[in-house]
């Protein structure tokens, strides 16, 4: 069942007769609104102003709610304002830029700005590695999108898709200490935003690319990771991947089956659905089939292919499984959703293995609701905080750079990703792990620290790490 999600605060102007707060209170409850606090603002002998906080799920009841109360009469009730609470919460964004250190003498801003400031840009001209140590670079991570595949919404526009990079910068600093700053790319042209990233790559110590549509985020990222010797990371596609492969191995263990032995079905081939392939696949996994939405992708087939899509068939579907979703879920033990809503109906997950293990993880609605296959699949996951077992990226990507960071890592590579998948998995102890619990809790701090332990130890160990982690 879903929660109320919307909070609207109501500021009525009401007539200062009994009965009237009443009367409104009585018409938002009959179009399903819920009450929470209510506040008086002002009070004269004809009128009150109070302010009502009301609980209602979707949009559209605050439209009919607005009408109801209107239609009373100016006389009795008048709305003077009404704010959606998600809405409130952004006015002027969500972050800001503050000064670690306060200005409040002459002797501060000498030493902060000229002349003290010029011994440290002198350093940095004989040594550029200082900048890592005596300016933000060493702890600045850029959040970059052209907005074409914002959440589930889509080809939106950079502008549009802002929000989401604010929010991506709040989750960086709130979870891995680590100030993001979001940088909007007005072009869909792939060469032109790597020149871009590419000449503005000099003010960050990292690079998160962020809701870039497939494939051009396959030639962006590389073509990058190149060209810079700094952290780049997709995180809609490894992030994905990462946070998809610790909840695996953590279900596998409570179905007490082994990767090497399972069967794997993916709906989507974009970026997420592709990494996922290729880490589960590094993980251990032998027999993966991905489909689109023209079916099964195999080595040969022709219709609806590119170069992306070409590679992966190369590395899966050992068997050449053809057919639609529904054909080729029959007989495996994990379906793994990266696509889209309500693609899939609870007799295709009839038809897959005992203990089957379904990842619903499509945002903001998943491929199949998961009460619908309650008792069918063994263990359900979503990408939803309101359902069971959340497949959230947030637990991967502040860790992981984290870790990038004070390892002054070149690169985030395979076993970087590998390491902190590791690490969120062993965030619950084996003997608290059960069906409706396979993934640690993005609040778990314990889990962001242990992520970026790992991925540390990880880029030393595999020769990417140019400082040592105290």
């Amino acid at each position: 069942m879903k929660l109320a999600e919307n909070l609207v605060t109501i500021r009525l102007k009401l007539k200062n007769v009994p009965g009237t707060l009443g009367r409104a209170l009585s018409t938002i409850g009959k179009l399903g609104g819920s009450m929470g606090n209510i506040q008086i603002i002002k009070v004269n002998r004809e009128f009150k102003i109070r302010d009502l906080a009301v609980y209602v799920t979707t949009d559209k009841q605050v439209k009919e709610i607005a009408n109801a109360l209107s239609a009373i009469g100016k006389e009795y009730i008048e709305i003077i304002s009404m704010k959606d609470k998600v809405f409130e919460l952004h006015e002027k964004g969500k972050i800001f830029l503050s000064n670690r250190i306060n200005i409040t003498t002459f002797e501060d801003l000498s030493r902060v700005y000229t002349p003290g400031v010029a011994k440290v840009c002198k350093a940095i001209q004989k040594r550029p590695e200082l900048a890592r140590e005596y300016t933000i670079i060493k702890n600045t991570v850029a959040v970059i999108t052209d907005g074409t595949a914002v959440l589930g919404l889509g080809d939106i526009g950079p502008v549009a898709g802002m929000p989401v990079m604010e929010g991506k910068a709040m989750l960086f600093k709130t979870f891995g200490n680590i100030d993001a700053f979001p940088i909007l790319l007005n072009t869909k042209d792939a060469g032109e935003i790597v020149k871009t990233i590419v000449n503005i790559a000099p003010t960050f110590g990292g690079i998160n690319l962020e809701d870039i549509s497939a494939p051009r985020c396959f030639e962006i990222e590389k073509r990058l990771q190149a060209e810079l010797a700094i952290p780049v990371f997709h995180d809609d596609q490894h992030g994905t991947a990462v946070v998809c492969l610790a909840g695996l191995i953590n279900a596998l263990k409570v179905v007490k089956k082994e990767m090497e032995g399972i069967s794997i079905v993916i709906s989507g081939a974009g970026a997420a659905g592709t990494s996922i392939a290729r880490i589960l696949l590094r993980a251990g996994a032998r027999n993966i089939v991905v489909c689109d939405t023209a079916g099964s992708i195999y080595k040969g087939r022709k219709v609806h292919m590119n170069p992306d899509k070409e590679a992966l068939a190369e590395i899966t579907n050992p068997k050449r499984e053809k057919g639609t979703l529904a054909d080729v879920m029959k007989g495996k033990d994990v379906f793994i959703g990266v696509s889209g809503p309500n693609i899939i109906h609870k007799d295709f997950v009839k038809t897959m293995n005992e203990n089957s293990i379904v990842f619903a993880m499509a945002n903001p609605d998943p491929e199949i609701e998961p009460d619908s296959i309650e008792g069918i699949a063994r263990i359900i996951a979503t990408g939803r905080s309101d359902y069971q077992n959340q497949i959230n990226n947030v637990l991967c990507f502040p860790g992981i750079f984290r870790g990038a960071l004070d390892s002054g890592a070149t690169t985030i590579n395979d076993e970087m990703k590998m390491a902190a998948a590791y690490a969120i998995a062993c965030g619950i102890e084996e003997e608290h792990l059960s069906e409706d619990y396979i993934i640690p809790g993005v609040f778990n701090e314990n889990v962001h620290r242990d992520v970026a332990r790992a991925v540390a130890d990880a880029a030393r160990k595999s020769g990417v790490a140019t400082r040592e982690v105290l």
